[in-house]
């Protein structure tokens, strides 16, 4: 038998369950109240024995889970996460609490983690394991009793089955019950299906027989120690089946003979509710890892509770909820729940009426309410007492004295790094950042970002964050000693010299001043052998960021500033003649590097190199057979930097739109100048009748080919500089002479005060059909369209399309 009390019978309890489940948390605690034995096995790794008594220290909360690494690889890692109301976590905290013996039967994590593929996320503490190649996956159990039951829903078949009994409708607990009976229903059940299993081409998952086998040899061994009425076994439901029968135990040596071993260590570590509930990679399946938890801990009257709870944190959020609206929502969860024939209101019954009492129909509070209640934020807490590798421990103690604590939901932080305390924690996320431990990432913009005073980070730890940390103990045993070997072994390996200057830029950041002299050996290396003047000047700006806000944290950033200033003038000598000879894709590159390398040298702030640089502009600019695209950009530079005077810039774009230049080649110039933002082109009048004027004296033909080039550009503006620039065309400023003059200019066909009758009647039969909306036998017949005149017409079309 699978639930036998204890001295009536031979048998071992068997306790199926469903993993963090709280109904069956809740009868596996009455179950071994019932039946006290004296030793309690439940599903996990055998490894996790030597930790299991750290279960009884309060330091540890969860949700926590058993992790498991490879000592060799630690990236090759299993978790076993356990919630409060976790079915093995009542038995865990049961077997302590009552000095009964507790050991973990599932397959060895040894075997598990060399069985696993390297890059394979795993998650074995599902009743369903991830299918693997080859055998067919077995069916999901409780969708299968489920779709039995007549529902299409198997978690709203679990609560009204599990989670809701012994509870009387009106929330309070029920009269007295027999504690062994779910699980022999459980277990009937589970049989049935294992048994219809092979004829409706399930079987039994290859991974399930090597469990289930070393599953029966650690019952057998807890038999012949205790007895076999005093052990009792923990696991999910549909290894039942498996443990109660007879099976040779030859045959089960024979099956775990010859596995694969992987030398192995197991902690435990904090987990989250948002982890509970993914259902793929390191999650546990539960959708609502908060609704479990509430109904887990209330004693009685859980709807009336959770709704006041959903209401306080609505109230917190300014959303008007009143005594009267968490009464109504009651009312409606209760009737909801009676028309829809369930024993009590559910999660879905209470979403419904929160929806609609407390939130009046809106998904927006609804939503917070998901996230924070249904979900939740909790994070569990580690003893200092457990296992960890010694990079944890003094990623630990930082925490701990920088006042960074961990917390799963996501915040923002904003640090001064003037300050001591700003700057250390700064420190501490760049280098976690260097580990591949992703805590926190940088935000930039206004508030904050690199190569400011102040950096904004968003912080969130997720739980896989602790096998990173394993993974980074390879480098040393604290956060820095690891991140100042790790950023050593990259420069040395790197081979692009953009890959070192972003090393360099690392390095001042994260406050690794023993790995810098080592980055810039690697840089003036890889800077006298590159000669490409694209890699150089994408080298450029990483190695200026890092040189100009060295001082901010406290750095000696001199060699890096002198680095910088001579890679800026291998740059300024290389880039004209790198500026000959492009087709489009190569000089649109340049064009970027250009403009990142341009930007670097103002930030380097040296007053001689910002006069040669401007030379080297200039000198591009007149350059024959540089690209158009180029020759403009670097006008435009000079021109927002003062380096050319307005009228020397009017002149220059008068040469380049000149109707000798060829319209493709003008439009690439033209690209090159306005691009950047076109406020420049919004306000210089001269400048838009400049532009105005080649745009409409470009020939058909020639519109034609240079178009995709204009509408890039144009593109790039915000909307509210193209509808200034539409707004100038519509008006037609600046068609007419020079900057001004006082007298009066014609206006353009199509343009001014008055309208066009003819092209009015042009548009009238479609806009009479938008303005109806009748149906297609009411619709007139659209009269012809008038044919335009072929002069002023074409003028038209080309000023239009450019501003739209």
């Amino acid at each position: 038998m699978t639930a036998t009390p204890r001295g009536s019978g031979a048998a071992p309890l068997l306790l199926g369950v469903r993993h963090h489940g709280p109904g069956s948390a809740r009868a596996v605690r009455a179950a071994l109240e019932a039946h006290r034995p004296r030793a309690v096995l439940v599903e996990g790794p055998p490894e996790a024995d030597a930790v299991a008594g750290l279960a009884a220290d309060p330091g540890l909360r969860p949700p926590v889970a058993l992790l498991a690494h490879a000592l060799d690889d630690p990236g090759r890692s299993a978790f076993w996460p356990l919630a409060a109301f976790s079915p093995e976590w009542v038995a865990l905290r049961w077997a302590l609490e009552h000095d009964a013996v507790v050991r973990f039967i599932d397959l060895p994590a040894a075997h598990t983690l060399a069985l696993t593929e390297p890059d394979a996320e795993r998650s074995p503490e599902g009743d369903v394991p991830p299918p693997e190649a080859g055998p067919p996956p077995r069916p999901d159990p409780l969708a299968a009793l489920a779709e039995a039951a007549g529902y299409d829903d198997p978690e709203r078949w679990w609560e009204d089955v599990v989670e809701h009994r012994g509870t009387a409708p009106g929330g309070t607990a029920a009269g007295p019950h027999d504690p062994y009976a779910p699980f022999t229903a459980v277990a009937e059940a589970m049989t049935a299906l294992r048994e219809a299993a092979p004829a409706s081409g399930g079987g039994v998952h290859e991974r399930d027989a090597l469990r289930e086998a070393h599953m029966r040899l650690r019952l057998r061994e807890a038999c012949r120690t205790h007895g076999d009425g005093a052990v009792a076994v923990v696991c999910g439901a549909w290894h039942v089946p498996a443990l109660a029968g007879a099976h040779p135990v030859t045959a089960d040596r024979r099956l775990l003979r010859g596995l694969p071993r992987a030398r192995t260590e197991v902690t435990w570590v904090p987990w989250t509710n948002r982890r509970l509930s993914r259902a793929g990679g390191y999650g546990a399946g539960i959708t609502s890892p908060g609704w479990y938890g509430h109904l887990f801990t209330v004693p009685d009257r859980p709807v009336e509770r959770w709704l006041t709870k959903v209401a306080g944190m609505l109230r917190e959020e300014d959303v008007a909820v009143s005594t009267a609206h968490v009464i109504e929502a009651v009312r409606l969860a209760e009737t909801l729940a009676t028309v829809r024939g369930r024993p009590l209101a559910g999660l879905t019954e209470t979403v419904d009426a929160v929806r609609a009492v407390l939130c009046e129909g809106s998904e927006v509070p609804l939503a917070l309410v998901r996230e924070r209640l249904i979900v939740g934020h909790d994070l569990g807490e580690v003893p200092s007492s457990a296992p960890a590798v010694p990079l944890q421990r003094d990623l630990t103690r930082l925490q701990r004295t920088l006042r960074l604590r961990p917390e799963a939901r996501e915040r923002a932080v904003e640090l001064d790094l003037r300050e001591p305390g700003g700057a250390a924690r700064s420190r501490l996320l760049h280098r976690l950042r260097l580990l591949g431990v992703g805590w926190g990432e940088p935000v930039t913009g206004r508030a904050g970002g690199t190569g400011t005073f102040k950096e904004r980070w968003l912080l969130c730890w997720e739980p896989e964050l602790s096998v990173r940390v394993a993974e980074a103990g390879v480098w040393g045993t604290t956060v820095e000693a690891a991140a100042t070997a790790l950023l050593a072994s990259r420069a040395a390996e790197a081979r692009a010299l953009p890959e070192v200057s972003a090393l360099a830029e690392q390095c001042l950041l994260a406050g690794l001043g023993d790995a810098l002299p080592t980055v810039m050996r690697a840089l003036a290396d890889r800077a006298a052998l590159d000669t490409d003047v694209a890699r150089l000047a994408s080298a450029l700006p990483a190695l200026v960021r890092a040189a100009r806000y060295g001082d901010v944290r406290g750095t000696d950033a001199r060699a890096l500033a002198e680095v910088a200033e001579g890679l800026a003038e291998r740059v300024r000598v290389g880039l004209p003649p790198a500026c000959a000879g492009l087709d489009a894709d190569g000089a649109a590159a340049l064009r970027t590097h250009l403009d990142a390398a341009h930007r670097a040298v103002a930030l380097l702030g040296v007053a001689g190199l910002r006069e040669r640089w401007r030379a080297m502009l200039r000198g591009v600019t007149a350059r024959a057979g540089a690209a158009a695209l180029l020759r403009g950009r670097c006008a435009r530079l000079l021109l927002d930097e003062g380096g050319l005077a307005p009228e020397e810039g009017e002149r220059l774009v008068a040469r380049a739109l000149s109707p000798g230049t060829p319209p493709p080649e003008a439009a690439g110039w033209l690209e090159g100048f306005l691009s950047g933002g076109g406020m420049l082109l919004a306000h210089d009048e001269r400048l838009f009748a400049l532009v105005d004027g080649w745009l409409t004296g470009v020939s058909a033909q020639g519109f034609t080919d240079v178009l995709p080039l204009l509408r890039r550009t144009f593109a790039a503006y915000e909307s509210g500089v193209r509808r200034t620039l539409g707004e100038l065309v519509r008006r037609g400023a600046g068609t007419g002479g020079s900057r001004g003059s006082g007298a009066p200019q014609a206006p353009r066909p199509g343009f001014g005060p008055g309208l066009d009758p003819r092209r009015a009647d042009a548009v009238r039969p479609t806009l009479e059909l938008l303005l109806r909306g009748a149906s297609a036998h009411h619709r007139p017949e659209p009269e012809p369209e008038p044919e335009p005149e072929p002069d002023h017409d074409h003028e038209h079309d080309v000023r239009v399309e450019v501003a739209r």
